[in-house]
C-alpha cells in the first residue's frame, strides 16, 4: 500500500508536465550538437601535443582549456560515441569517418585489464559502432573486451573488481558505476555463443542488489570485498557527500543498470530494483523542480550545491528505456521528457563556447573539488543517446539495441 502511495505522489506530480515535456525538440537538439561537435573536432586539433601521441580524447575543461586524455583513461570512450549517435541520426558519412577515427584510438584498451572501465572505454566506442555498422572488425574489439574484463571476475566474491589504485582504503572495492560495464559481458556472450560472460553479468548485478543499497533503494558508492571470503569489509561514497548519503549519478548508473541487466535477462528482480531506484530517485525530496539533480540528494548546501548534468542524461535514458518494462512507463517517460527539456534548454552551451561541448553544470567528483560544475563528456554522451532513444520511442521503434 506504501508503494502504491509514492505512485500516486509521483503520477501526481508529474503528470502536470505532459505539456512542459513536449517541448524536447530532437531536431533542434542534434542540430545544436552538430554544430557543437564540428567546434570540439577544431578544439581538439589545436590542444594536441606532438609529443603525447597517446593524448586522444577530451574529457571536460580545465581552467577553461580543453582537456584530453589518454585511451586508458575511463571517459576516453565517450566522444567517439558522440560521433557515431550523429552518424546514427544523420546518415552524413562525414561523422562515420569521425567516429571511426576516433574508435581506433581506443580500440588497443581492449588488452588492458587493469581497470573495470572496459565498458566505457570500448563498447560506448567499437560497441557503437558495431550496433550501427555491423562491421566484423568491432565484433572482434568487443569480444576481445570482454574476455579482458572477465579475468577481473573473483568467484569468491562474486563480482568484477573496480578499482587498483587506492590500496590504503581499501583491499578489493567495487563501485556501482560497475554495473554498466555488464552490457558489454552480456554482448559477448550474444556474440559468441559462450554463456561464461552472461553468468558472470548475472552474478555481479545480484551481488551489487544484495550488498549495495539501502533500505530506500539507494545506492553506496563503493562497496569493499574480503577477496578470499567474499564478506563486506565496508560501504562507502568516495564521489557524494558523505558515506551515507546518495550521490545522483551513482543513483543513475544503478537505475540504468538495472533496466539493462532486466533486457538482458528477463530477470522480474531487476525490473524491481530499476524501479525502487527510479522512485527514489523521483520522490526524492530534495530533486528540483527541473529534475536536474544536485551532485548529492543529502549534499547539505542545498539548493545552493552544484548540480550534476550527467547524473540527469544518464538517469534520463535509463528512464526511457524502463518506461518500456514497467507498468509505469508513462509516468518514467513523462519525467525523463522533463529533464531533457531542462538539459536541452537551461544546461545547454551556446553554439560555438565552450570548446564544443553540448552540456553544461556537471560535476565529477565534489569532495575532491574536481570537475566541479564545469561539461564533461559522458554528460554528452548520454544525453544523444536519451535523445535517440525519446526518438525511438516516438516512432515506437525497439530501444532494445539503444
Amino acid at each position: 500500500m506504501k508503494l502504491k502511495y509514492t505512485y500516486t505522489l509521483l503520477t501526481a506530480a508529474l503528470l502536470q508536465t505532459a505539456a512542459f515535456a513536449q517541448k524536447v525538440n530532437i531536431r533542434k537538439a542534434f542540430d545544436h550538437a552538430e554544430k557543437q561537435t564540428t567546434v570540439m573536432l577544431k578544439e581538439i586539433q589545436k590542444a594536441k601535443d606532438p609529443s603525447k601521441l597517446e593524448i586522444v580524447s577530451p574529457r571536460t575543461l580545465e581552467h577553461g582549456y580543453l582537456k584530453l586524455v589518454a585511451s586508458r583513461d575511463w571517459t576516453s570512450g565517450f566522444f567517439p560515441g558522440v560521433l557515431w549517435f550523429l552518424y546514427e541520426y544523420t546518415g552524413d558519412s562525414n561523422w562515420q569517418t569521425q567516429a571511426k577515427k576516433f574508435t581506433t584510438e581506443i580500440e588497443k584498451e581492449q588488452f588492458n585489464g587493469t581497470t573495470h572501465d572496459m565498458g566505457f572505454k570500448v563498447y560506448c566506442s567499437a560497441g557503437t559502432g558495431l550496433r550501427i555498422t555491423n562491421d566484423a572488425h568491432y565484433k572482434d574489439v568487443v569480444v576481445q573486451s570482454a574476455k579482458t574484463l572477465a579475468t577481473r571476475f573473483n568467484p569468491k566474491t562474486g563480482v568484477i573488481l573496480s578499482w587498483d589504485h587506492s590500496r590504503d582504503k581499501w583491499v578489493n572495492p567495487v563501485i556501482i558505476d560497475n554495473m554498466m560495464n555488464l552490457e558489454l559481458l552480456f554482448e559477448a556472450t550474444k556474440l559468441t555463443g559462450d554463456s561464461s560472460f552472461h553468468k558472470i553479468a548475472v552474478s555481479h548485478a545480484n551481488t551489487t542488489m544484495k550488498n549495495h543499497f539501502r533500505p530506500d533503494y539507494s545506492s553506496y558508492h563503493v562497496i569493499d570485498y574480503d577477496p578470499q571470503t567474499g564478506a563486506v569489509l565496508k560501504k562507502n561514497t568516495h564521489q557524494g557527500y558523505s558515506h551515507e548519503s546518495s550521490w545522483s549519478r551513482g543513483q543513475g548508473w544503478a537505475v540504468y543498470g538495472y533496466t539493462m541487466c532486466y533486457r538482458e535477462t528477463k530477470n522480474p528482480s531487476y525490473l524491481k530494483q530499476a524501479e525502487n531506484v527510479a522512485n527514489f530517485i523521483l520522490n526524492n525530496k530534495n530533486m528540483p523542480e527541473d529534475l536536474v539533480p544536485y551532485y548529492d540528494f543529502d549534499a547539505p548546501g542545498i539548493p545552493n550545491e552544484p548540480r550534476d548534468a550527467s547524473a540527469a542524461a544518464v538517469i534520463a535514458s535509463g528512464l526511457y528505456e524502463l518506461s518500456t518494462y514497467s507498468k509505469n512507463g508513462d509516468i518514467y517517460r513523462k519525467a525523463a521528457d522533463k529533464m531533457m527539456n531542462s538539459l536541452s534548454t537551461r544546461y545547454i552551451s551556446p553554439v560555438g563556447q565552450n570548446k564544443g561541448f553540448i552540456l553544461l553544470h556537471s560535476t565529477g567528483s565534489k569532495p575532491s573539488n574536481s570537475e566541479v560544475d564545469v561539461p564533461l563528456s559522458y554528460a554528452d554522451y548520454y544525453y544523444l543517446e536519451a535523445l535517440l532513444r525519446k526518438k525511438n520511442l516516438g516512432e515506437n521503434k525497439s530501444l532494445v539495441k539503444l
